[in-house]
């Protein structure tokens, strides 16, 4: 329970003055009418494919740059390195531009700024102006993707960004995969210029179409940084960490630049902490990020980066050893791609948690990246062994990372969406930047030979079981672990096929404990599951559809998963008096508001079939409560609650309001709360000097319905803190029949909020 009546009238008085979510958003001048919000994510995936089709462009056209302008491998290591690390600032400051000045205008600039460094590619005429090309493109995607991936949250409802990541996300792995197989041969058909002018052309392309059909993604924000010393701080880390991970394997880890780089990181990573545990009393409620959805985020984002690139150095090794083409080689690679589209799916259609993906997905990335070492051995069984191993470490690799990020999202504030975005790629880029400081994989690295292959794929298993222990299951984790460490003492020790046979059974036996591990978990949260939905109807009882002369439609949600039952409580009854119904919230959680609401409901049913006058039932209940607090020793101890009354063919309600909200009249074109005078709450004395409190009548007009509900509803807070606006989200139901009014609250509020703060009772109805 939080705010008082009052309060809420105030709150559901100021409609119209938060952002649309999920309705697109306001055009802005010159724009055009908006666009709807499946347009707007069409167009912004194709926007952010850019981000992936690039780089596999780039490496498509490595061999032609060197024979004309003579780009070395050096050339490309500074082109390599110094737009990573670029691009990492340049993702905080769009980010932030987009809070500032508009996701609409910063991503036209950055769309801008990439045709411009493709054309720089394509009239290249030396190395110099090549690299320079090369660094101006990373950081212009760098821009276009943080201004993407921001665009399309602050158009969405908290509550629906998992939804639309997952396709968001799957769109992306389609385009990495068209990108890897047809990018070689674009560069052989057309040449490296021809296909830097393609880029600038897709580019100017995609900036017409950010013109014309997107609108301004809400207001620009008008509030600072809650820490901006702090966020120079997280980015200077960023950069410094990346550069010396990078450069170390060229100029060596003893060299006292990249000493400087690491101790910079440092001392940036220590002044961040310090800075947020200095100012953590002062952060509102709405400038904050769990630290548990913070670190999650950065882990998956850390293992996605490290995962691509020991796989992209090490199949087309362990691949190109068999005897297998070129073509074959980015067919195998490119089921990354494949994998992480279908996961991207399966969690757009499902609503797959965070642990539960992590504690699944990233043991299946570890186990695939093992057996890998025992598959791709001859080129009987190479593509077809590859491509399915591959497809596994990509689906495992993104069922873990697409809910964290998705769950990071939600819960940015929105004034701040840009710069706090900015996290997810900066972590797969830091990813990255921490696989190349291993050996075989520096920037300037020819490919590795098929034993230091298969040393990269066990450095990238370790660190996927690490990831899995620090996002999923202990359990499920360090049996992956221990699995992986024996297949690479096994294949280390010898190299025969029988040895192979018995590192895949291995393997396969750890998959099968894990499997286990899963099912035990399966089958315990399942009978959690049966309890819940056993007691919730035993103490609250499912309201009937009809009942007397209305039709009724109800509505639970408790606030914490799996408990069904909280400190809300509903009931519908038909009685020799008509039909009686009760709404309301109990102070306090737990247990003792559990058995208040058993021990309120309990007497609701028996007076409420003995008593004829309502302001009595009223009164039984009170002192039930009273009753209640005594027992207790908690003199705090009350429920607001709502009582109504229909009777025949009556058109009115007889209503008694223990300090609970006013119900809501909702009808075509109209949304009206009505004036029933409150009482106090139950427990606090509800009998006056006169005696009896007075039941209230009101008139149901034809064709409305009457909505009541408790505070879990009109105080659900987005991740701006901004309350649900329910009578502006009512006015938008479009039918307006019980049923339909309580499935629109219970979607629409779920898209609202990213997570539930107390818990929701909705009951609604009208005139049979």
């Amino acid at each position: 329970m939080g705010k008082s009546t009052g309060e809420h009238e105030e709150v559901l008085s100021m409609t119209g003055t938060t952002t649309p979510y999920g309705a697109g958003a306001a055009p802005a001048p010159g724009s055009g009418p908006a666009a709807s919000p499946r347009v707007i994510g069409l167009v912004l995936a194709l926007v952010a494919a850019l981000y992936v089709v690039a780089p596999a462009m780039n490496a498509a056209v490595a061999p032609l740059v060197h024979t004309d302008l003579g780009v070395t491998a050096e050339d490309g290591a500074v082109a390599q390195i110094a737009g990573a690390c670029l691009a990492i600032g340049v993702l905080a400051a769009a980010g932030r531009a987009g809070d500032l000045k508009g996701r609409r205008t910063v991503l036209s600039a950055s769309l801008a700024v990439l045709c411009l460094g493709s054309v720089v590619l394509a009239a290249s005429c030396g190395p110099a102006t090549y690299v320079l090309g090369r660094i101006v493109v990373a950081a212009a995607l760098a821009a276009v993707f943080v201004s993407c991936l921001a665009f399309l949250t602050t158009v969405s409802m908290p509550g629906r960004i998992r939804r639309i990541m997952g396709g968001w996300l799957a769109a992306m792995s389609a385009g990495f995969v068209l990108a890897v197989n047809l990018a070689p041969h674009a560069a052989a058909l057309t040449g490296w210029r021809i296909t830097a002018a393609l880029m600038a052309a897709a580019a100017g392309g995609a900036l017409v179409l950010v013109r014309r059909l997107l609108p301004e993604a809400g207001p620009p924000a008008r509030e600072a940084l809650p820490d901006a010393a702090r966020t120079l701080s997280q980015v200077l880390c960023a950069v410094g960490l990346a550069a010396a991970l990078q450069l170390a394997p060229l100029w060596g880890w003893q060299d006292p630049r990249v000493g400087a780089l690491l101790t910079v990181a440092v001392l940036a990573c220590a002044a961040a902490r310090a800075r947020t545990l200095r100012r953590a009393p002062e952060r509102r409620r709405s400038e904050r990020v769990p630290g548990a959805v913070w670190t999650g985020a950065l882990v998956a984002g850390l293992a996605l980066g490290f995962t691509q690139v020991v796989l992209t150095m090490a199949v087309p090794a362990l691949v190109s050893a068999v005897g297998l083409s070129g073509g074959t080689t980015a067919l195998v690679l490119s089921a990354f791609g494949v994998g992480g589209a279908a996961a991207c799916l399966l969690i757009r259609h499902r609503n797959v948690s965070p642990l539960a993906g992590a504690s699944l997905g990233l043991p299946l990335a570890a186990l695939g990246l093992a057996l890998l070492h025992a598959l791709v051995d001859h080129a009987s069984h190479a593509l077809a062994g590859g491509f399915a191993v591959v497809t596994l470490v990509g689906f495992g690799t993104m069922l873990a990372a697409a809910p964290q990020m998705a769950r990071f999202l939600a819960a940015v504030p929105r004034p701040h969406l840009g710069v706090h975005a900015a996290l997810l790629p900066c972590a797969i880029l830091v990813g990255t930047a921490a696989a190349q400081a291993l050996p075989y994989t520096s920037a300037r690295s020819p490919l590795p030979l098929p034993a230091e292959a298969r040393e990269l794929l066990w450095v990238g298993t370790v660190v996927v079981a690490v990831a899995a222990l620090a996002l999923g299951r202990p359990v499920v984790s360090v049996v992956v672990a221990a699995a992986s460490v024996l297949q690479y003492v096994m294949v280390d020790a010898g190299t025969s096929q029988p040895m192979r046979v018995v590192v895949a059974l291995v393997v396969g036996a750890a998959a099968g404990a894990v499997a286990w591990s899963r099912r035990e978990q399966t089958e315990r949260l399942t009978r959690t599951r049966e309890t819940a939905t056993a007691l919730q109807c035993a103490v609250l009882h499912p309201i009937p559809p009809r009942l007397g002369g209305l039709r009724l439609a109800g509505l639970y949600r408790p606030a914490t998963a799996g408990t069904a039952i909280g400190g809300d409580f509903l009931e519908a009854l038909d009685t020799p008096y008509g039909t009686r119904v009760l709404i309301g919230d109990v102070r306090g959680k737990g247990l003792q508001a559990v058995q208040t609401v058993t021990d309120l409901l309990g007497c609701f049913r028996s007076r409420a079939h003995e008593t004829e006058d309502l302001g009595e039932v009223a009164a039984s209940l009170d002192r039930q409560v009273r009753r209640a607090a005594l027992a207790r020793g908690d003199e705090e101890l009350f429920a607001t609650a709502l009582l109504l009354q229909h009777a025949g063919p009556s058109q009115e309600l007889h209503v008694v309001n223990c300090g609970h909200l006013a119900p809501l009249e909702v009808g075509p074109g109209r949304t009206r709360e009505l004036d029933v005078p409150a009482v106090l709450p139950l427990g606090l004395g509800l009998l006056d000097a006169a005696g009896a409190v007075r039941a209230h009548r009101v008139a149901l007009g034809p064709g409305a319905t009457l909505l009541t509900h408790t505070d879990g509803l009109s105080e659900a807070r987005n991740s701006s803190g901004e309350f649900y606006p329910l009578a502006e989200r009512l006015a938008a139901a479009g039918r307006h029949t019980p049923d339909d009014l309580v499935r629109h609250l219970d979607d629409d509020v779920r898209d609202w909020t990213h997570h539930l703060d107390d818990d929701i009772a909705v009951l609604a109805l009208g005139r049979r």
